[in-house]
């Protein structure tokens, strides 16, 4: 176990102290899934749930990180070519959008689609983010409804962007090597000093695959996402739905040499690993592993339409002809969108339907679902 020191701040002490009760009611060991959601999602403490700035393109707005959105309005321009497609083939005329952080999302897609938008739903748990996609929002007011849960059944298109990094993961580590290591899922526990700490559990969790190696091995497994993507194909009757998002397929999420894990912080734009300080001050997140989506809405009864890089995705949707049209500054910000080194590569686009499978515009070329 390792010490660690907490900040003296007031939403952070309350945010510090509920947790702390919640590890006390389970025995003194709280898995970490458990800790991440009530260190992101507590009602008016967790990160997603006060009023902090999160989403900004510069540190000096008080912000943690930028989404595409925010940096450039191209994203969600390109992004209607798909959605809009998407609304005419499977003949809805309603976006949900999960996670619409500032609204800048929303406010491109509404914009670009105009009238084949009739209504434009958010599911959002944030309070104070959803004062602020109101505000951003308010030209689009009579389209727009929030609602906290899905409905029994619902049609339309759904988008997702940066969505499925923000659930909850179980951590699984692995000591003493592949011949004879033993599985441990990782919690957290408090010290003599209050300070929260890492502490492992022998499991009968495992990946979903065989790890090669003779290292000791940390990593993540995603039940919630999972579960988030069998709700999907439960209830979405007829429609789409569109994420996007960072991180692997499976064999490459797995990989021997991917020993660390993909837990990260972020907070005034630096990243760091340690999501045990500074509780409720910043962002804890975990790349995504798309194939566990993947199968997860397949084996629950949707489609996959397609998978591929945002690269790929966007260029298929026609963002180079619109980069044209930028000037030289705007142009190079929307290429971060797509280059290999920023977005391009790590970013992934899954696409799953309900009915009848379809080739959406975005897979055109490039397509890897053979590769999940």
């Amino acid at each position: 176990m390792r010490a660690v020191t907490q900040r003296p701040d007031s939403l952070t002490t309350a945010l510090h102290q509920h947790i702390t009760q919640a590890i006390a009611a389970e025995g003194g060991w709280l898995g970490f899934d458990r800790f991440m959601a009530l260190a992101l999602y507590t009602p008016g403490l967790g990160y997603y749930a006060n009023d902090s700035t999160k989403f900004g393109a510069m540190p000096e707005s008080g912000s943690d990180f930028v989404t595409a959105p925010e940096m450039t309005p191209l994203f969600g321009q390109t992004l209607a070519v798909q959605v809009g497609e998407a609304l005419a083939h499977t003949g809805t005329d309603e976006v949900w959008e999960f996670g619409a952080g500032s609204g800048a999302l929303a406010l491109q897609l509404l914009e670009t689609l105009g009238d084949q938008v009739q209504r434009y739903t958010i599911v959002d748990l944030s309070g104070s983010l959803r004062a602020r996609q109101q505000a951003k929002l308010v030209a689009h007011a009579h389209k727009l409804r929030w609602v906290d849960a899905l409905p029994e059944t619902f049609s339309g298109v759904v988008v997702g962007n940066e969505v499925l990094d923000a659930m909850p993961v179980q951590l699984l580590a692995r000591h003493g090597g592949r011949q004879g290591g033993v599985w441990h899922e990782r919690g957290v526990v408090v010290q003599d000093d209050g300070s929260f700490a890492w502490a492992d559990r022998p499991t009968d969790l495992r990946p979903p695959i065989d790890i090669e190696g003779p290292q000791d091995y940390l990593t993540e497994i995603h039940a919630q996402g999972e579960g988030f993507m069998r709700m999907l194909a439960d209830r979405l009757v007829r429609g789409a739905a569109f994420l996007l998002d960072y991180g692997f397929g499976e064999s490459e999420y797995y990989h021997p040499q991917r020993h660390m894990g993909t837990v990260m912080c972020h907070q005034g734009h630096l990243a760091d690993g340690d999501p045990l300080v500074q509780v409720g001050l910043k962002d804890i997140t975990a790349h995504v592993n798309f194939t566990a989506m993947a199968l997860a809405s397949q084996e629950a009864g949707l489609n996959v339409l397609g998978y591929t890089t945002q690269a790929h995705f966007l260029i298929n949707c026609g963002l180079l002809p619109k980069m044209e049209l930028l000037p030289q500054a705007g142009r190079a910000t929307a290429a971060k969108l797509i280059m290999e080194h920023e977005m391009g590569e790590l970013f992934k686009v899954l696409a799953v339907g309900a009915g009848e499978p379809w080739e959406p515009v975005g897979f055109a070329h490039g397509d890897r679902s053979h590769r999940l």
